[in-house]
């Protein structure tokens, strides 16, 4: 039986709500896992990656054969002031993750995001597209990528991810339920877009990278489609009518990022 390891860390969503410990990524890992592969699933209060000692620690003692990094610092606003520990997790933590996984021979999945790019193309970006964060947050995890493609000769997966819901965690589908039964109308931005994914599929998307071990480099995965914060919230409100989530319909009201 193959040993699969995953990292968690609780981290703060672009709404600013604090996530559960084992975050919504980790959690659909251990749900959708195959049946050949054991999971170890640590939170950051049983494994900071910004302790190499303890990490190296870890990584001997279960001997994974692949490790799945989705520890994070996620305040994206919030890491404008607070560049040391964004880092001290992105890219520092990510290093120290490497070189555990290198010692001990383990393939490593580090997961990313597109914040490495501006956001100002006007088509998909491609992993061989040049990056350009704008902020901290994207920086920290664009030197993260960097340093575990170093360490790991190369040899290990950096997968980019965009949007990302589930049912568990705080995101921004549970953020819009929440609000959409709490006020009369929200204002939601209208000029970012995106693509919205689900953890489930990227879990899936994951457990399918782990099969094919002669996949490494980077690697975007997101959703088929796009859409805006604002076109997001209005899908959010009719499916959760449908399904019975929200008892009336409010106002969601588009509005600019400036504005």
């Amino acid at each position: 039986m193959q040993r699969d390891y995953c990292l968690e860390t609780p981290s703060v969503s672009r709404e600013g709500s604090s996530s559960l410990a084992g975050g919504q990524l980790t959690w659909e890992l251990v749900r959708t896992a195959p049946p050949q592969w054991q999971v170890t699933a640590l939170t950051r209060g049983e494994l900071d990656v910004c302790d190499p000692d303890a990490m190296r620690h870890a990584v001997r003692s279960i001997s994974p054969n692949l490790i799945i990094n989705s520890a994070a610092y996620t305040a994206v606003d919030k890491a404008e002031q607070e560049s040391e520990p964004a880092y001290a997790v992105n890219s520092t933590g990510a290093a120290h993750v490497a070189t555990a996984a290198a010692a001990a021979n383990a393939r490593l999945v580090q997961i990313s995001t597109d914040f490495v790019f501006d956001g100002h193309g006007s088509a998909p970006y491609k992993p061989n597209d040049p990056p350009n964060p704008l902020g901290v947050y994207g920086a920290s995890k664009l030197s993260g990528e960097r340093a575990v493609m170093e360490i790991c000769n190369g040899q290990a997966v950096v997968l980019r991810t965009a949007w990302v819901y589930s049912s568990h965690g705080a995101n921004f589908v549970k953020t819009m339920l929440r609000l959409m039964r709490e006020r009369d109308e929200i204002m939601v931005v209208a000029d970012q877009i995106g693509t919205p994914t689900s953890a489930r599929g990227l879990a899936e998307c994951i457990w399918a990278i782990a099969t094919k071990p002669e996949i490494t480099g980077l690697h975007h995965w997101t959703d088929a489609g796009m859409a805006s914060w604002y076109d997001f919230a209005v899908a959010i409100q009719e499916e959760g009518q449908q399904l019975g989530l929200l008892s009336r319909a409010i106002p969601v009201i588009p509005i600019a990022t400036d504005g």
